[in-house]
């Protein structure tokens, strides 16, 4: 993982993105990554999607959002920053890459000057809620359709880096 780094997706890369898949027992927990692709399309002011490479390998793929608010029709509803989609390649899963991944992110959104990162993931056996715990995001008590909303306090994660 020397050379490990995020790369916009571009033409020279759209097919290796594409062609990435987590195992078939997850992929009822995550959208492929060509949907992701259609919806950054649709919304560029908001999605931030990134292939995660290790050397020349694509071994993954992130989306950020920025600045979404869950429930527009909630006054009280602030705009928040977080992961949209995270696919770690089938073979490539157990390697820190997620890991880089949301660590990525979650830099990427303290530049933004913001200091809480944001997911959503659904709930079932094998899915990626202990990843997420693992990494400091609590569950907030809200839902998001039928996604548990998780949230990780950049400024609580570093504080604890330090201790």
């Amino acid at each position: 993982m020397a050379d490990l780094r995020l790369e916009r997706v571009t033409p020279d890369n759209v097919d290796a993105a594409i062609a990435l898949r987590v195992r078939p027992d997850q992929e009822r927990f995550v959208s492929p990554v060509v949907k992701s692709l259609a919806e950054a399309y649709v919304h560029p002011d908001k999605a931030w999607p990134r292939l995660i490479v290790d050397g020349a390998e694509p071994v993954g793929f992130v989306m950020a959002f920025f600045d979404i608010r869950f429930n527009p029709d909630d006054p009280d509803d602030r705009p928040r920053s977080g992961l949209w989609r995270l696919n770690i390649a089938a073979g490539r899963q157990g390697r820190g890459y997620g890991r880089f991944a949301v660590e990525s992110v979650s830099e990427e959104i303290r530049r933004r000057g913001q200091s809480r990162v944001t997911v959503t993931w659904a709930e079932g056996e094998g899915g990626p809620e202990e990843f997420y715990l693992r990494l400091g995001f609590r569950r907030t008590g809200e839902m998001s359709g039928d996604q548990v909303v998780g949230e990780l306090d950049l400024d609580r994660a570093c504080r604890a880096c330090r201790a």
